[in-house]
Order: C-alpha cells, then structure tokens, then sequence
C-alpha cells in the first residue's frame, strides 16, 4: 500500500468533526475516518466481487476474498488488479454490510504500521524546508518585537547591499527580505533598520499579566462586560454554598505560556501569479489556508491549492485562524510577482518570539467535604485568554470551551453535589493558540492535583478516592483505567526503594487515559523513571502507534511540567531557543508502559490524550513526598 497526501478539496476531504472544514487536529482524524474508510472498503469488496462474479458467471455470494485475492469453489481466483477495470464499471451499492469486529485480521493487531517510518528515519521523506524549485527564491522577516506593533519606517538600503539579497519590501506584519539563499536572506533582514510604532502594542510582562489574572478571579479588579465577562460553564445546587462553609481545600494554580517548540520552525513555498496561488507546506487545516489565501490573491478559496507535505511537528502551531506564517509568505510572493517561488523560513527565534503560545492560565479552586471527606461543594474560577477569540463565524459560541474543557463535564463535579464553575476570558495582545491537548492542559492538572490533596486531607488512599468518586459519577471507563493501570502498576505494594507514586487520571478528546509515575528527587529536581499508562481509546486500531502516541504525548507534557515558560519583559518575549526554553533531554525521558483497554466504542482520540496526565501523577507523587501541592508551572524555574 501507497499513502499519498489528498489534495485541498474540502467537499472531498472534509473532517466532519471540524465541521466539514479540510484539517485535522483534535485527535480527529481517525475518530473522522474510521466509518468512512470501513464502508469505502465493504463498499469497494462488493464491487470487486460482482466484478468476479459477472466474469465467472456465477453468484456473488459464492465468490470469497482474503489477502487481495477472489476465489471460487470451482477453483478460479483473481487478483485486485485483474479485475480493476470491471470493477470500475460496477454501480457502487447504496449499502453495504461492514465486516463483523469478530473477523478482524489486521485492526488491533502490530500488522498495522505505520507507512513513513522508513522515509523519515532515513531523511528520504519530504518537508518544506527541503523543498527546492527552478528560480525560488528565499525569504525572512524582520518582526516587532512587541505584539501589535506596526512598521512605522524602515531603512532597507544596507540589506540590498548583502549579496544575493534581491529586494526588501514591507508587508502588515513586518518587514521582508528577499534572497537568493537564507543565508543571504538573514544576513539582509540582520541588515535592515527598522523603527516600530508601539502604540497599539502589548506593552505587560508575563508576571503583570497573570498579577491582573489572579486580580479578576479574586474580584480585586471588575471583570468586563458582555461576551469577555464571567460565564458559567457548570453549575449544580445552590450556587452560594459553593463560597460557604470550612473549605477541605482551597488553593489558586497558575500557568504560564508555553510554545510549540516543534523541531521544524514555520516556513511555506508559495507561487502566485495574478490571482492563482500554489502553496507546497505541512499545512494543517488546508481550507482556513486556502481561505485566508484567496483573501490576498483575490480568488475563491477553492482554487487555491495546496500541496501537503509531512510537519516537523505542529502541536496545533500550524492551525490558526490567521494562517500568520501561511499569509506572509503569499503577501511576498504577490509583490514578487510573476509566479517566481518563494520559500518564507521563520528561524528558530522567531517561532519563538513571533508565533502563538498556549495562554497564561488561573485556577481558583474551594472545596468543602461531606462526613466521608468527599466532595460536597465545589467552587472553581478560571481566568484565561480565549483561544477561540476571531474565530470564523459559527465556530465560536458565546463561550470558549477549549479554556475549560476537562474541568466541564469531570466526574468530580458530577459526583458533587453543588458546583459553581465560572470562566474569565479577559483580552490580552499576546497571540494565543491550542497546545496539544488544549484545555487539558491546564484543566487536568488543577483536577487532579485537586483529588489527591482531598484524599489527603480525607486520610484516604488516592486510588480508592477515585474508585469512589467514579463509582458515584457512573464514570466507568474512568474505574476501568484506573484499575488497569493500578494493577499493572503494582499500587498494592510498596514502590522501590528511594520512589514514590503519584497517580492521575483524565478524559480529553473522547479517549481516558490513567497515569501513575514513579518519581524520585534529585537535589531538588523531580526525576520521573517508570510510568504506566491504561487507555481506553475505542477501537484500538494500532496497538502500536497508540503506545508510540503515549510515550511521545508523555514526554511532550512533561517537558511542560518541568520546565516549560515563555516569559514576556515589558511586553518582549525572554526566550528564544532551547538554551532558554528547556525541553525534556533523551537522557531525562521516562519509561513507558502502555496498556489498552478492549472497547467496541468507536475509535477516539490518541494524538493528545497522554500529554496532560503526566504533570498532575507526577505532582501527586511530589505531594505524597513532602505533603506540599504544587500549585504552579513549571516545576523547575529558569
């Protein structure tokens, strides 16, 4: 089998869980898929089989077909290929039977793997930075270093003298230098002299925009009005409670904004003339690229096309409803003129400094307990920007739920009696984006990290808190994770010597997952060896790539918890590149153990499910070391 990339026909190729739009993100596309490609299948078997049994003249129920090729009890047999043209002459049926679950002989099994390994392990597969066309040129672009700063004048007369520099020009968002090479289009854009008008930028620092956070959720400041003003987002029993009575647990959590950090920076190939344009990239939602396209070339968003190249990662960077880096790079090649190719590469600073960021987050969180320690009110405030904010119109509801996800719909408000849950989304200029996993990121952690210091203060073990919880909020598949991984985890027993566990369990994009990590300190600093992971994901499709998905998303969310924070100083971003914005080193990784629940669910789920469980069962593990809860991220400051 041969994979190739669809081209951008949202009629075609749409995701019906991102409302017909072409992309993916979400964990979506198999979720997406999965019905789809079962009926094209059973859809194309019977036309290969009335194919065969129009040639062999007999009926189509007698014709069997296994490993590619149609049999006959009479002894004739056919391969897909021989029959290819009569097939194609078959009406297509308006239903087909889909094979029973019970007959699968490649779902579920280590037969399905993945098809660009090889490609990718041996440098043979192709992404946009390798991208090579006749006459391309190569571009960069100088930005504000304030958020919402403009150009207010430039001098490009020492970068026209870099060799091979071709022409500088200024677009909306900065100032660009055109070359015959990168080299020379970095020296250029080092080159330029440029003055900002400031005016309308985002002059805070990180700490003064989280300072005016934790101001709205203590009610120090007066919210705003209107659409950006506190909207419930879960609400059970009398309201007022929820600020009454001894509080079990009453703690605020912060989080700071976090970058992608994907190992291939942004960059795009464009090509336009008059109003056509060609873009070859990793694009990952190809209809707002075609849409925010069209915009500049003057066209329909349908006759913009899009080349899909494999992302060196994405993380949700490259799904904006902006297509920032998309958008410059069409805005050059338009003033270039003349369909010549333009390569825009953005360098590792400036995805850093110029890109989007998972919003700063606060948490407050007040918990009074029944007789039993169990949760009996439950009073939680979250103060964030809205990643939903310029939306197209219908994708945005009156409030953002990506900020609260995971805290909505948690079993432990289920089994609460009486919860006020209310959401903030104040406005900020810093540009914000979904992160992998979105909301849970930050919602799993104050939800679980919350549990354990409730089971703490109850006297009960965290498992058997949860246990009740779950079986009190009939969440099941919660209760079947948790049971997995604590079995397999061994929680019944003393850890090894010098290593305490922590557990945590969440639902994010239709799939649970359950954590428990060992951890240990060393001179101050959490070190994570062992984790084990339960998910029930639905139909586990490849066993193998869903624990290859949980080792990464693992690693991702850890390297998070640890040490992850862009800061801003007086409204310019601190951090550049990985010796300012440290990641997970190979050597600090954890061991991964997968288990997969058996399910007969549909398929959930898997790309983003196993990053933000990590941070909360390693937190716990910290909390049942030294009883202190870790109200803030990253765990290891700068």
């Amino acid at each position: 089998m041969r994979v190739e990339q669809a081209p951008a026909i949202a009629n075609v190729y749409g995701n019906a869980n991102m409302g017909g739009t072409q992309g993916t993100g979400g964990s979506s596309a198999i979720a997406n898929s999965w019905e789809q490609l079962r009926r094209a299948g059973a859809t194309a078997r019977a036309m290969f089989v009335q194919a065969a049994a129009g040639k062999w003249n007999v009926p189509a129920g007698e014709v069997r077909l296994a490993n590619g090729v149609l049999t006959h009890a009479s002894g004739q047999q056919a391969h897909f290929g021989e029959l290819l043209e009569d097939a194609a002459k078959v009406t297509p049926p308006d239903q087909v039977t889909l094979k029973d679950p019970k007959t699968f002989t490649l779902i579920g099994t280590d037969r399905v793997r993945r098809k660009d390994s090889v490609a990718k392990s041996t440098g043979a597969a192709r992404y946009t930075q390798d991208v090579r066309l006749p006459n391309m040129l190569v571009a960069m672009v100088a930005h504000p270093p304030k958020f919402g700063a403009k150009v207010k004048s430039f001098d490009g007369s020492a970068a026209k003298n870099v060799p091979g520099v071709v022409e500088v020009y200024q677009i909306p968002s900065g100032v660009a230098v055109v070359a015959n090479d990168t080299w020379a289009a970095r020296q250029g854009r080092d080159a330029l002299k440029v003055t900002w008008d400031e005016s309308g930028a985002e002059t805070r620092g990180s700490a003064a925009i989280l300072a005016s956070f934790k101001d709205l959720a203590a009610g120090k400041s007066a919210a705003p009005e209107g659409k950006n003003g506190w909207k419930g987002f879960d609400s059970k029993g009398e309201a007022a409670r929820a600020a009454g009575g001894t509080a079990a647990v009453e703690v605020a959590y912060d989080f700071p904004y976090l970058a992608h950090a994907t190992m291939e920076p942004m960059n795009c190939v464009a090509v336009v003339k008059g109003n056509s344009a060609q873009l070859i990239f990793g694009s990952q939602t190809q209809t707002l690229d075609q849409l925010n396209t069209a915009r500049i070339v003057g066209n329909l968003p349908g006759a913009i096309q899009i080349e899909t190249l494999p992302a060196g990662g994405s993380f949700g960077r490259r799904a904006n409803f902006q297509s920032d880096y998309v958008v410059e790079c069409v805005q050059i090649a338009k003033k270039v003129g003349g369909g010549r190719p333009v390569k825009l590469v953005w360098t590792r600073e400036d995805d850093m400094r110029a890109g989007y960021y998972r919003p700063i987050v606060h948490h407050t969180v007040r918990v009074t307990t029944d007789a039993e320690g169990y949760p009996a009110t439950w009073r939680h405030r979250i103060v964030t920007q809205s990643i939903m904010k310029g939306a197209p119109p219908g994708m945005s509801g009156d409030i953002d739920f990506t900020a609260a996800e995971g805290a909505l719909g948690s079993p432990y408000l289920k089994a609460t009696p009486v919860v006020d849950a209310q959401l903030l989304t104040p406005d900020v200029g810093v540009p914000v984006l979904w992160w992998r996993s979105v909301g849970a990121t930050h919602t799993a952690y104050v939800m679980e990290h919350t549990i354990d210091q409730l089971a703490r203060a109850a006297g009960k073990d965290p498992v058997e808190y949860r246990r009740a919880l779950y079986v009190k909020a009939g969440a099941n598949r919660h209760l079947a994770v948790l049971n997995t991984a604590a079995e397999k985890a061994g929680w019944a027993t003393p850890a090894p010597a010098g290593w305490t566990r922590g557990v945590a369990v969440h639902e994010s994009f239709g799939s649970v997952v359950a954590q428990i990590a060992e951890v240990q300190l060393e001179n101050g600093v959490p070190k994570v060896g062992r984790v084990v992971t339960a998910i029930d994901c639905g139909v586990a499709i490849s066993p193998d790539q869903i624990a290859a998905q949980m080792e990464g998303g693992t690693c991702y969310g850890l390297s998070a918890a640890l040490f992850g924070e862009i800061t801003l100083t007086d409204g310019v971003v601190d951090q550049g590149n990985f010796d300012t914005y440290r990641v997970l080193r190979n050597s600090e990784a954890p061991r991964v153990e997968t288990y997969i629940v058996p399910s007969a669910n549909p398929p959930s789920g898997v790309g983003e499910p196993g990053t933000p469980v990590i941070g909360p069962a390693v937190a716990n593990a910290l909390l049942a070391i030294n009883g202190q809860p870790v109200l803030s991220q990253p765990f290891v400051k700068a």
